[in-house]
């Protein structure tokens, strides 16, 4: 396995801080457009869905934070560490948020602009996600794919709500969005306890040679 030489570390570097700021960038718009929508319909899923942008973007101004460093390296543990405990906070706020509409405490009402947010954001976030996975593992940045999995994490969600919304809208079904909250909650644990662990499948890979997927990642050793 051949590493990457020093030029090609810092195109990879600039380039990992241009999907940061892309993420960064998108997810603020994503955050106030589902909080905003989440909050009129008393959608859990929908307002779990924005914080969980409010947190992908902590998550990406980490590891701005860590690439803005002369070594990136040294700082990657903090990243790290930043990134588990935002994924924890958000699968914290859902569930309880979750058990509290399931009790009736509040009944989630039909969201045009939700749904539309959830189907763009399905769209868009798989292409960020690899492109930054794919720089970060080739740099063997831990926090990069930390990072673009946290980015994953948004495709997942949005499908969830997706769904959730979905189901209320056409039937009703007003329990499909906190039961989606919950799963986006469960996503979030697993996300983080990976961050925390450093699990991220990374090592570095020749790109001239080497074509990762996604399969390589659940087979490699950590």
């Amino acid at each position: 396995m051949t590493t990457a030489t020093p030029q090609r570390k810092l195109v990879l570097a600039r380039r990992i801080r241009w999907f940061v700021a892309t993420t960064i960038t998108y997810n603020i718009i994503e955050a106030v457009v589902a909080i905003s929508a989440g909050t009129v319909a008393d959608s859990t899923a929908l307002i779990g869905f924005g914080l969980d942008s409010v947190i992908e973007v902590a998550s990406a101004a980490a590891v701005a934070w860590q690439f803005a460093g002369r070594d990136p390296e040294s700082r990657e543990k903090v990243a790290l560490r930043i990134i588990a405990f935002s994924f924890f906070g958000l699968a914290i706020y859902v569930t309880v948020e979750a058990i509290r509409s399931l009790l009736g405490a509040s009944e989630a009402r039909h969201s045009t602009v939700g749904i539309v947010l959830a189907a763009v954001s399905l769209a868009v976030m798989p292409v960020l996600s690899y492109a930054q996975r794919r720089a970060g593992r080739e740099l063997g940045s831990l926090s990069a794919v930390a990072d673009s999995r946290q980015t994953l994490l948004c495709t997942y969600l949005s499908a969830v709500l997706l769904v959730g919304l979905v189901l209320n809208s056409l039937f009703g079904w007003a329990w499909a969005d906190p039961i989606a909250g919950l799963v986006i909650a469960a996503l979030a644990v697993k996300e983080g306890l990976d961050a925390w662990k450093g699990d991220t499948c990374c090592a570095p890979f020749n790109a001239a040679t080497t074509n990762p997927s996604d399969d390589d990642c659940d087979s490699c050793d950590h």
